[in-house]
């Protein structure tokens, strides 16, 4: 086994679940918060609530300018991805609204859409992308109706990595006067965000994959000129504001963020926002550094593991994550093979997206996924191709 003392003797390409390793630098900020601050912000007037306030709000300043944004204050936290997707997607779209999508979605898009179509709220139509994961604009612009409330798309597939035309089909949107909610799960801190230049209206962000926050981080991004008052709330409760009052607060965040916030976990995800944004390069470069890693396995792989099959295309836009088979053999248990005899972590399955695996030929079994890290190195790449080597040609004997 390839030994990383950092890692605990692993090799984690599981980066596209949750990444691992954190840097140093978002332990301590945790354990900062838990051991020296640990108030509630917003509910008391003691220095260490102030101080917890003060660090919530440093992180809405640093996810702002991550995505270009202006007013901090709309940067809403939340539990994950997931729940800024229903968040805004609940919040936006009311009865006899027309919705689209496309099957490269996640479950997080899917299945409230999916919810509200078949309770009769909405109508919905879902946009077939090519083989290799790409959606024509084109296809969005014709499914466009009178009625059509939203286009929901996710920036980067969970699934192969590919990139969608954000920018174009935020375009249309604006054109047609119709809302765009972006699912930025798997590009937020790995492609460069713009939010008014990829005509965005609404985004989703996880805090806990390439931000390198804690599990339980996310957040929903409203751009500056948007009527934050057309998305209803998700959930209504206490906000620490106009406490004397049985209404829901009308401003921001307040708004959207009921309940005590995860400070520790915000604590975190400062501390990691931070650290990709001075890193040398920035998104740009950390973008590079990892498709890098994403071509030379692939190219490895398809060089030395027999059988080898790739459905993330190299050589189109990407992130760092590539789906793979060995043809003929389960992957279920090639992924145990990886994990216990040579330490390596991956994920296998249907990623939660199995529109996305209809779609690339990959239905009902899935796909392997790699999903690299600033931390991984061509070494593990190499030991990680070699390993595959064995278990495809021990298969044969």
């Amino acid at each position: 086994m390839l030994k990383d003392k950092e890692n605990n003797g692993v090799i984690y390409f599981d980066n596209a679940a949750t990444s691992f390793p954190k840097p140093q630098c978002v332990t301590n900020a945790v354990v900062h918060y838990i051991t020296q601050i640990g108030a509630n912000p917003g509910r008391s007037g003691h220095k260490m609530a102030i101080e917890a306030g003060q660090i919530v709000y440093k992180t809405r300043k640093s996810i702002a300018t991550l995505f270009k944004l202006k007013n901090p204050m709309h940067v809403i936290f939340t539990s994950n991805a997931t729940e800024a997707l229903n968040t805004a997607i609940k919040g936006v779209l009311k009865k006899g609204d027309h919705a689209v999508t496309s099957d490269m979605e996640h479950n997080s898009t899917i299945r409230p859409l999916h919810e509200m179509e078949k309770e009769g709220t909405i109508s919905l139509s879902m946009i077939q992308a090519d083989k290799i994961g790409i959606l024509n604009p084109e296809k969005i612009r014709k499914a466009v109706t009178r009625k059509t409330k939203a286009v929901i798309i996710n920036h980067a597939s969970n699934v192969i990595g590919c990139i969608q035309p954000i920018k174009k089909i935020g375009k249309i949107c604006k054109e047609n006067g119709v809302i765009f909610i972006v699912d930025c799960a798997q590009s937020v801190g790995v492609v460069p965000i713009d939010i008014g230049r990829d005509n965005i209206d609404i985004l989703a962000f996880a805090g806990h994959k390439g931000l390198y926050g804690p599990t339980g981080t996310g957040g929903m991004v409203i751009a500056d000129g948007f009527d934050f008052k057309k998305i209803e709330p998700l959930k209504y409760g206490g906000t620490g504001s106009f406490s004397d009052k049985i209404e829901q607060p009308d401003f921001l965040p307040d708004r959207f963020e009921s309940g005590t916030l995860n400070v520790a976990g915000l604590s975190g995800l400062l501390a990691g926002s931070e650290y990709i944004q001075k890193r040398k390069g920035g998104i740009e470069g950390i973008l590079k550094f990892k498709t890098e890693l994403q071509k030379y396995f692939i190219q490895q792989a398809e060089m030395f593991v027999p059988d080898f099959i790739c459905y993330s295309a190299s050589h189109l836009p990407s992130t760092d994550v590539v789906a793979f088979r060995i043809n003929k053999f389960p992957i279920s248990e090639i992924a145990q093979i990886l994990s216990d005899k040579y330490g390596i972590m991956c994920r296998q399955g249907l990623h939660c997206s199995p529109l996305a695996h209809q779609t690339i030929g990959t239905f009902p079994e899935g796909t392997l996924r790699f999903g690299f890290s600033i931390f991984n190195k061509k070494e593990e790449i190499d030991f990680a191709v070699q390993a595959l080597k064995s278990i495809s040609e021990g298969r044969k004997k």
